[in-house]
Order: structure tokens, then C-alpha cells, then sequence
């Protein structure tokens, strides 16, 4: 047998080891993308993940900004000293930012090369692991980025590398396009979710920057005007053999604001276009004098309208934040996490309100 082929077969049963290993406690994970100081403001002790974002490839290998290699990534490791339970990974990509990848991983040698990165990057700075945002294997994602229909194949080939070199001791997840095209083309399910630990649901940005029809960007439920969301997603995965406990939902700490929008059904599912985002620290001052803030019963979602200005925002709120996490729980999911931290408020803001349904009344 090639030794590639050894290889190959080992990480598939240390992956099957780990599918029989014991539940693990519901993870809350959040994405930073900050710097080593303004992490500090946060309730770090609610998040049991803090995902650095990102890394990038250069080469085969999986490369850190020397800046953020230096002070950033030690400074959210040393958080540890005062949360144990805490686990910093690494990642790669993110929206814009796996432009190589498909080529890449498209050679045994090419991820062969990048598992063992991971590994000694890992190893030096003391993380825990590595999540893989590689928007999108096999379908378009972002404008100009090569994606080819092998590059399913080449993924699970590159999770099971992954896994041959970072052995038990590294975490191994993935952010996933939350919506019905990536799920049912991007990954082979019952291979890949066997050597991971987790799938982090990007259930947001189903209305997303290129949108040009409005609609809620992270509703719990589908509506009869639109079938993406976080329901739909784990109803998809769940038919297709996916672990629930290895299933992690995502809760957007930021608003999508289109103009040109027409006052019909306070502007929900009409034409419009993308003209910005507002974090949750932003939204929570207020978007502005003229948006009135309204609820969608069956979406279990909010949004708002400005009538004079034509726009139309929609967004995750506490009530929202709270409503999926108490899915995730009722529902025997792995957990939430969110993109990002940064866009909350340090105090009485969505980290919070998903603490306080997961913890419940006290």
C-alpha cells in the first residue's frame, strides 16, 4: 500500500476514534480579528473558543502577519492562565482570503506541507487547534477566486492531513457556507465530519454585500419568502448524516444596510442594494432617528425600516441571540459562535445575552 494511502487510512480512524469519544460541553465561540489589547475589554471567560482571524497561505504553508505573531496570538493564548477551559485556534482564509487554496490543495504535497505548518505553528504558539475558512471549495465565492468541482475531494483529502499531523492533541473545524448550495456541494459530509471536531454554520450573510433583494441576513426560521436560514441548515445537514453535537449555528454581531428600497412590507424581500455594515456597538446607539425597529414572528428575526431615507437593516438582537441559542440547546447542537467580537459591546451586548440563555435562570 502508497504510503499516502496509509496515511490516509489512519487519520480516517483516528477520525472514527474521535466520533465515539464522549458529548463535549456546548462551545461558544467568537472570530477576532483584533489586536492584543482591545480583547482585554470583553468577557472573555463566557467564550469556551477564540478563533484569531486570520491567517493566510504563502506557499503551501499556513502563515500569521508577524505583527499579530509577535503580541496578538500570545496575548489571547496567555488568557488561558485566567480562563483554562479556553481554547484559541488559528484559521485560515476568510472572505477574500483563500484565493490560493484551491490550487493548493488540489496536490497531495500541497496539503501535506500545509498540515505540517499548522502543526509547528501550533506548537509554537501555543494554540489549540485550527479552523479552515476557505470560502467556498467547488462553488464561486469570492469574485476571481479559483474553485473547481475537485475541490470537494481535495478538502476532505486536506481535513484528513490535517488530522494525520495534529493527532489528538489539535482541534480540527471549519466555517461553512449556511446556505444550500454549499451544503450540498461544497463538502463530503459523511467523510469530513468524522475527523473534525466541529462545523461552525455561517448562518448569516444569507443576505449578503451582493444581494439586490432585501431580506433577514440571519433569521432562525425560514419564511414563505425565503428559505435560507438557520433551520433550514441544520434540517439540510441533519438529513445528510451530520453529528448534531458537532454542529455549531452562527449569530451575526453586525447589520446589513440596503438603500433604494420601496416602503412595501416595511421593506422586507424588495429591491435594493448593499450600502453598509454597523456593528453591534454601532446598532445599539442606534442606526438612526428615522429606522423604526420591528419583528418577524415567523423568521424569529428583527429588522428596521427608515421610510424617509429608503433603507432597510437587518441584523441579530439579544431576543434573536437568545432565540438561537435555546435552539442550539433544545436541538442537542454543539453550540453558537459568532463573527465578531469586536462588533459587540463589552458589557450588557450579545455575548452577554447568549451567556445568559445558556447559563438560564439562576
Amino acid at each position: 500500500m502508497r504510503s499516502a494511502g496509509r496515511r490516509r487510512l489512519a487519520a480516517l480512524a483516528l477520525g472514527a476514534l474521535l466520533a465515539c469519544a464522549p458529548a463535549r460541553p456546548f462551545v461558544v465561540v467568537g472570530y477576532y480579528p483584533g489586536d492584543a489589547s482591545a480583547v482585554h475589554a470583553y468577557p472573555v471567560g463566557d467564550l469556551t473558543h477564540l478563533i484569531y482571524s486570520f491567517g493566510h497561505l504563502q506557499g503551501a504553508a499556513l502563515a500569521i502577519d508577524s505583527v499579530a505573531a509577535r503580541t496578538t496570538i500570545p496575548a489571547l493564548v496567555a488568557l488561558k492562565r485566567r480562563h483554562p477551559d479556553l481554547k484559541v485556534l488559528l484559521s485560515l482564509g476568510g472572505w477574500g482570503g483563500c484565493g490560493p487554496c484551491s490550487e493548493v490543495f488540489a496536490t497531495d504535497s500541497g496539503r501535506r506541507a500545509f498540515a505540517r505548518s499548522v502543526g509547528r505553528l501550533g506548537d509554537s504558539l501555543g494554540t489549540d487547534g485550527i479552523d479552515l475558512d476557505w470560502e467556498y471549495p467547488a462553488i464561486p465565492g469570492f469574485p476571481g477566486h479559483r474553485h473547481d468541482p475537485a475541490d470537494r475531494e481535495h478538502f476532505t483529502a486536506l481535513v484528513a492531513a490535517l488530522r494525520e499531523a495534529l493527532g489528538r492533541r489539535g482541534e480540527i473545524t471549519f466555517a461553512a457556507g449556511g446556505f444550500t448550495e454549499y451544503l450540498q456541494a461544497s463538502v463530503d459530509w459523511a467523510r469530513v465530519m468524522p475527523l473534525v471536531d466541529r462545523v461552525h454554520l455561517m448562518s448569516y450573510d444569507l443576505v449578503h454585500g451582493v444581494s439586490t433583494r432585501t431580506g433577514h441576513h440571519t433569521p432562525l426560521y425560514s419564511t414563505p419568502a425565503q428559505v435560507e436560514s438557520v433551520d433550514h441548515a441544520v434540517r439540510l445537514l441533519d438529513s445528510l448524516g451530520v453529528p448534531r453535537r458537532k454542529v455549531v449555528i452562527g449569530a451575526a454581531f453586525y447589520a446589513r444596510v440596503f438603500g433604494e428600497v420601496d416602503p412595501v412590507d416595511g421593506g422586507r424581500y424588495r429591491p435594493g442594494r448593499f450600502v453598509r455594515g454597523v456593528s453591534w456597538r454601532g446598532l445599539a446607539q442606534g442606526l438612526g432617528p428615522g429606522f423604526v425597529r420591528q419583528w418577524d414572528s415567523v423568521a424569529a428575526a428583527p429588522w428596521a425600516y427608515d421610510a424617509a431615507a429608503r433603507e432597510y437593516a437587518t441584523y441579530d438582537d439579544p431576543r434573536s441571540v437568545r432565540l438561537k441559542t435555546r435552539y442550539a440547546l433544545d436541538h442537542g447542537l454543539g453550540g453558537i459562535m459568532f463573527w465578531q467580537l469586536l462588533d459587540d459591546l463589552p458589557a450588557g451586548g450579545l455575548l452577554e445575552a447568549i451567556t445568559r440563555e445558556r447559563r438560564g435562570p439562576r
